[in-house]
C-alpha cells in the first residue's frame, strides 16, 4: 500500500497557490526577513543559521555533519537556513488567524 500524498513537490506549491483564500506564502515570509546571518561553531560541523525579522523578532536553525570528511559550509548553511524558515510557518500562521479573528469582532470604544 503506498501512502504517499497524491500532490507533493512543485504540484503541491501550485495547488496552493491556485487556493483563493489569505494563506501564508514563503514569498510573504521572505518579504519579512530583514537578515540572515551564519555561524560555523570553531572545531566543528556544526552550522547555526539566525534569520531575523524586520520586525526584529529571530529564530534559529541549526546543522550538524556526522562525519567531518562530509562538511561542506554550503550545506550547512542550506540546511540550517531550511531548518530556521521552518520555524516562521506557524508563527505567521498564528498571526494570519489572529488577524483574521480580530476582523470578526465589534470594534471598542475608547474608554
Amino acid at each position: 500500500m503506498n501512502d504517499a500524498p497524491k500532490l507533493a513537490g512543485e504540484n503541491l506549491e501550485q495547488a496552493i497557490a491556485a487556493q483563493p483564500f489569505p494563506k501564508v506564502t514563503k514569498d510573504s515570509i521572505e518579504a519579512k526577513v530583514a537578515k540572515v546571518d551564519y555561524l560555523v561553531l570553531p572545531d566543528s560541523t556544526v552550522t547555526l543559521c539566525n534569520i531575523t525579522l524586520k520586525n526584529g523578532y529571530s529564530v534559529r536553525g541549526e546543522s550538524a555533519c556526522v562525519d567531518p570528511r562530509n562538511f561542506n559550509v554550503e550545506i550547512g548553511k542550506g540546511l540550517a537556513y531550511k531548518q530556521a524558515f521552518d520555524r516562521l510557518w506557524p508563527l505567521e500562521g498564528y498571526l494570519l488567524a489572529e488577524q483574521r479573528f480580530q476582523m470578526t469582532q465589534p470594534a471598542c470604544a475608547p474608554a
